[in-house]
């Protein structure tokens, strides 16, 4: 429908309405006679959903602008916000993506603007401004609140003035008003290039009462159907007509199906965060709140304990304070009260147990890094290899094996050329992947060859010396027994 060559090239006016759960968003932009009923969007009275999603009218409407250019316009209808069958997710998506595509926003409200109207809308408006990802532009075009079955037109009358009133007042930022609520006012002028309210009275009982009704407009309220056809022609009058702009670009019919496309795609995609209730939100907040206290009391004690200044401790003590610190923690997030499901402390204190176990893997190097003995084996590895290296070429010669010489003098160039650049890549802390290659090395050797050879050797001298020792006890006890009288 949207790609017709015969008005593909005509600009747009799409107008869409959107609003609460079951607050007669459907109505006829034209009136025919008092005893047909009334027909177009799927509609009917009750409590129950019945328009799902987005509806297009199947018909696309040719009209004059003052300037005699034509003009295609399209009508939209949405899902009422907040039903049991929908989640926050899709409430947002579904008027966000409306107020996208849409010139002239109608937002349906029954009876008055109370806060949470404001705060839905801001919540929704500002997931599409994050979808159009346009920060230099105001996102969206004009919106309109449409407030249904007023009761206090003793106050405001119905119509375009009254609702002007109304909104001003609504949205006024006075000095003394909470800092949240200026911005949710200052929030959503921003995203709107014009906002306006008209107020609509009661359709009368029959209509809201009667199960049986079929929009027969002799059923309805006169003064309701007079507020329509004074309605209408701000909408539709080719004075009023808005075009549909993006980016601040005038688009065209067909156009207007790619953008749709492009923007069905990224609300389809994981670019967006997903919006949440209010309540969700808090109960994050609540526990984000409970792990960053937990964690900072494990990080004081562990500072004070191991920090940087402190020096090196056996690893042993290390972990059995960590443990203990850990349990600590854990306990400080359990005993701060949180809003929330069970199931979500559980997640949030399964996330804290992992920050802190990486926590401790950095205070752990961190203490490796004083070990002197530890920091000291990559030189004291390379010296040693080179000393024996040295030592073995010299004997060797001796011998006559002048080719392993050879060999074992390479080998001691090797380690002083090695243990020269791993000093140099630590004094001007350049080329850290290398120093990194060396201490790899280093210990490869001394956990595959020097290590096993210390505790050999050292097992073997404490043999001999547990031999020696025992000998010189059964001669000393020889003698004591040669020297005692028979």
């Amino acid at each position: 429908m949207l790609l017709r060559e015969d008005i593909g090239d005509k600009n747009v006016v799409v107008i869409s309405v959107a609003g609460a759960f079951r607050k007669e968003k459907d109505i006829e932009n034209w009136l025919g006679p008092d005893n047909v009923p009334l027909e177009g969007f799927c509609w009917k009275g009750g409590s129950e959903r019945i328009t799902a999603g987005i509806l297009m009218w199947s018909t696309i409407y040719i009209a004059k602008m003052n300037n005699d250019n034509e003009v295609a316009i399209i009508l939209l209808d949405t899902q009422g916000t907040f039903d049991s069958d929908s989640t926050v997710n899709d409430c947002a998506t579904i008027f966000a993506l409306s107020t996208m595509v849409s010139s002239v926003q109608v937002y349906n409200i029954s009876n008055n603007i109370q806060e949470d109207d404001l705060q839905h809308l801001q919540l929704f408006a500002e997931y599409g401004r994050l979808a159009l990802a346009d920060c230099g532009r105001i996102p969206f075009q004009k919106l309109m609140f449409l407030i249904r079955d007023w009761s206090f037109p003793y106050e405001l009358d119905y119509g375009l003035e009254g609702g002007k009133k109304l909104i001003q007042k609504r949205l006024e930022i006075k000095p003394n008003q909470h800092t949240e609520l200026q911005y949710l006012r200052r929030h959503i002028k921003q995203c709107f290039t014009e906002i306006n309210c008209y107020l609509m009275p009661h359709p009368g009982l029959l209509v809201a009462t009667n199960p049986n009704f079929k929009g027969y407009l002799r059923d309805i309220d006169p003064k309701f159907i007079n507020s329509i056809e004074n309605l209408a022609p701000l909408l539709l009058a080719p004075e009023n007509l808005t075009l549909k702009k993006i980016s601040g670009q005038t688009i065209k019919l067909k156009e207007l199906y790619l953008y749709f496309k492009i923007y069905i795609g990224i609300f389809s995609g994981d670019e967006l965060p997903e919006p949440k209730s209010m309540l969700v939100a808090t109960a994050e907040a609540n526990h984000l709140a409970a792990v960053a206290s937990a964690k900072e009391l494990y990080i004081n004690v562990m500072e004070e304990f191991c920090g940087g200044a402190k020096p090196y401790m056996k690893s042993t003590l290390l972990e059995s304070e960590h443990k203990k610190q850990k349990l600590r923690a854990l306990e400080c997030f359990v005993n701060k009260r949180k809003m929330g499901s069970e199931e979500l402390t559980q997640q949030y204190r399964s996330q804290l147990n992992n920050d802190l176990e990486q926590m401790f893997a950095h205070y752990k190097l961190n203490n490796e890094s004083k070990n002197i003995f530890k920091a000291a084996r990559t030189p004291a590895v390379f010296i040693f290899v080179a000393v024996i290296s040295y030592i073995l070429s010299g004997a060797l010669l001796i011998i006559g094996l002048n080719t392993v010489a050879a060999l074992c003098n390479i080998m001691t160039g090797i380690s002083l050329i090695t243990l020269t650049t791993w000093s140099y890549t630590r004094y001007t802390g350049e080329s850290r992947e290398i120093s990194h290659l060396i201490d790899f090395a280093a210990d490869r050797l001394w956990e595959t060859t020097f290590k096993p050879l210390l505790i050999a050797l050292t097992n073997n001298q404490f043999e001999e010396t547990l031999s020696v020792a025992s000998a010189n006890l059964d001669k000393l006890s020889n003698q004591i027994a040669e020297a005692s009288p028979t």
